[in-house]
């Protein structure tokens, strides 16, 4: 019966996790008769317990507040609305009404949603209204801005461009290649960025918000990895920090990410109070909000010292995790002192060896070899070709063992 469905979802690729997720799974038994049970550097999030502080009072107020089991509301109780607001003043200086703020059953859905809500859907490729997105960049916007019935279209992050390039001359190149640049809705930002880790300065963000504003366009920043910059480094900057960002910007937040809340779904979407409220109408036929107890234990961790000194920590164990990385590549023939090395995120992003012609040969090598999960470049644009992604969220003893089994199976960067 799949003729019944629209055009939009049958042309859907299963998100890439999910296939590498499956591609292991096939042959975890084969790779354990041979020592190599799965290492899991493919999928971008945290893998220890989130802060005992919020496990601790979730149960708490499961436990003593039993008339919390009711709906809640897609706008989210005010315990949090408030929370949010405060969070966004104290750390970025953002003044924000209550109406300019909506909660998340985690970012991704609320920007999948909003995506939805601004693409008038389109068959022919004329007729999509478009969608400016980084590339290499998260996996998901391309097929979120497809089912939408849209057209998402490359802004290239590379090394040549300090992964900032100039958005006025990718908006030239657009209508040269013949799209109608009436077409374009939004502008997606990511900072820092998934896959790349790469962050960027608020003259930057300024920039894209003088961009959007010249040209009637919506800036949707992505600042799922906001609070995972490292010690010592330029913190990362919400758009709201920029110069008019309320009149053509909304920015998503996650828990996901800075608490290891990735399965608690659990976010907040703010600024410009149109596009808010927008996204509000629509969510309100969706979803009846999140379980309130989760809200109520949220609120308390954005501000809290607890919530502070987990992220703090996070911050210093993704370092250490970073640099065990770095260094075993660099054993391993990779020329790190000349590559990007993020000072964000828990990714690291490395070309392939110059002897595999494609990322996908590369990570499917080292996974029926070693038992090595990566996810290859390619999955997050065509810029991505040739590199391969890693997440370094393993305990530190497993990421060393990642090194000592390719340095024992042979990956090194050679031909």
């Amino acid at each position: 019966m799949k003729e019944l469905f629209n055009d939009y979802v049958q042309n859907l690729e299963t998100y890439i996790m999910f296939r590498i997720k499956q591609k292991t799974v096939e042959l975890t038994q084969e790779l354990i008769k041979k020592d190599r049970t799965p290492i899991y550097l493919s999928m971008g999030a945290p893998v220890q317990a989130p802060p005992k502080y919020a496990i601790d009072r979730l149960s708490e107020i499961i436990k003593t507040n039993p008339s919390l089991h009711t709906y809640s509301t897609p706008k989210g109780e005010n315990i949090l609305i408030e929370a949010i607001q405060k969070r966004m003043k104290n750390k970025y200086g953002a003044e924000l009404e209550k109406e300019e703020i909506f909660s998340l059953i985690g970012s991704k859905e609320g920007i999948a949603n909003f995506i939805r809500a601004i693409c008038n859907p389109a068959t022919k490729e004329e007729e999509k209204d478009i969608i400016m997105i980084p590339d290499p960049g998260y996996a998901s916007y391309g097929e979120m801005i497809k089912v939408s019935g849209g057209l998402g279209y490359s802004i290239p992050l590379t090394k040549e461009n300090n992964y900032t390039p100039n958005i006025e001359e990718v908006y030239k190149k657009l209508e040269k290649e013949g799209y109608n640049k009436k077409k374009v809705k939004a502008l997606i930002v990511n900072y820092p960025n998934n896959p790349l880790g790469a962050t960027c300065k608020k003259e930057y963000l300024q920039q894209a918000v003088d961009f959007c504003k010249r040209h009637n366009i919506i800036l949707i920043s992505d600042a799922a990895y906001i609070d995972i910059g490292f010690e010592g480094e330029e913190r990362p900057y919400s758009v709201l920090e920029c110069e008019g960002a309320k009149e053509v910007a909304i920015e998503f937040f996650s828990f996901s990410k800075p608490y290891a809340m990735t399965g608690w779904r659990l976010g907040w979407a703010c600024g410009n109070k149109e596009l808010v409220g927008i996204l509000g109408k629509l969510k309100s036929t969706i979803d009846s909000g999140i379980f309130k107890p989760l809200q109520i234990v949220g609120a308390e961790i954005l501000n809290s010292a607890e919530g502070d000194a987990y992220i703090m920590q996070s911050r210093h164990n993704f370092q250490i995790k970073q640099n065990i990385l770095t260094k075993g590549f660099k054993e391993l023939g990779w020329d790190i002192d000349n590559l990007f090395i993020p000072t964000a995120t828990f990714y690291l992003w490395l070309p392939i060896p110059p002897r595999y012609k494609t990322s996908e040969e590369f990570t499917n090598d080292v996974l029926k070899t070693s038992g090595v999960v990566l996810v290859p470049g390619n999955a997050f644009g065509k810029y991505g070709e040739g590199w391969f992604r890693i997440s370094a969220v393993s305990g530190n003893e497993k990421l060393q063992e990642v090194i000592q089994r390719l340095k024992t199976d042979g990956f090194r960067f050679e031909k």
